[in-house]
């Protein structure tokens, strides 16, 4: 159960090997997590990630493979981490994404596919999978990492962003059916955030690294805000860009790709 002063000390990351993910598990951990499961792909990164949890103050730390390629093994991976959690689960963190290449991948049907299950098959088929499990325990929180991108989807990264959008819109109406439930659901938009996945790609502004990402996430998990802007200027430049007409959105979009 969450501690005296509402921290989560049981959490199950989804995607616990990205930067982002590693760097919110560190901060949790250091504000008294002591049980984290971490799941993702890759073993040696996962191990990275557990002896960071570790490091940071986790007494019981446990890993879980899965390909979110395979929406098909989303309810064993949830199943799985939740078995190795003792007691209730706190927190689960969605933190699976693939960026991808959108000139390679928009004239390709295998990879733009691929881009839907990571982004929002494999995604919707875990909430569904942890939605009953925790309704079941009445109790704990799911923090899901959406994008600004889902806000009003870019030429550039249409395939990244219409996913993130369907995902977003669904955490907002699956946040809804929680009420009353004893579980709840914040929804995580950053913007553009320095690290290996944006390596190489042009800095818009208020770009953010990792460690302020997981800052505003443990702020708003404090103050249970349903979502999380990061960083907290974006709620209001969006609430702008999203409404531009069309030309303009275009116009504006295509010279910050540049």
């Amino acid at each position: 159960m969450e501690n005296a002063f509402g921290q989560p000390q049981s959490i199950v990351v989804l995607g616990g090997s990205s930067e982002i993910a590693r760097a919110i598990t560190k901060r949790l951990c250091a504000a008294r997590a002591h049980t984290v499961i971490l799941a993702g792909r890759n073993q040696q990164l996962l191990d990275a990630a557990a002896s960071e949890a570790r490091e940071f103050g986790a007494s019981q730390v446990e890993t879980v493979l899965f390909d979110a390629k395979d929406p098909s093994n989303a309810q064993r991976t949830v199943t799985e981490s939740f078995a190795k959690v003792d007691g209730a689960t706190d927190l689960v963190v969605i933190a699976v994404g693939l960026l991808g290449d959108q000139e390679r991948d928009e004239n390709d049907p295998a990879l733009a596919t691929e881009m839907a299950m990571v982004n929002f098959t494999w995604p919707v088929a875990a909430l569904a999978a942890v939605r009953g499990l925790m309704v079941a325990q009445g109790s704990g929180r799911i923090l899901v990492i959406s994008s600004v991108a889902a806000i009003r989807v870019r030429r550039a990264k249409y395939l990244y962003g219409g996913a993130k959008a369907g995902l977003d819109r669904l955490c907002v109406g699956l946040a809804d059916s929680l009420e009353g439930t004893g579980v709840t659901l914040q929804i995580l938009r950053p913007g553009h955030v320095r690290s290996k996945m944006t390596a190489g790609a042009k800095e818009p502004p208020f770009a953010t690294g990792v460690d302020q990402v997981a800052d505003d996430v443990v702020k708003g998990l404090a103050n249970r805000s349903r979502v999380i802007w990061s960083p907290p200027i974006l709620r209001f430049l969006f609430g702008v860009l999203r409404h531009l007409p069309a030309p303009l959105w275009r116009k504006v979009t295509d010279e910050a790709s540049r």
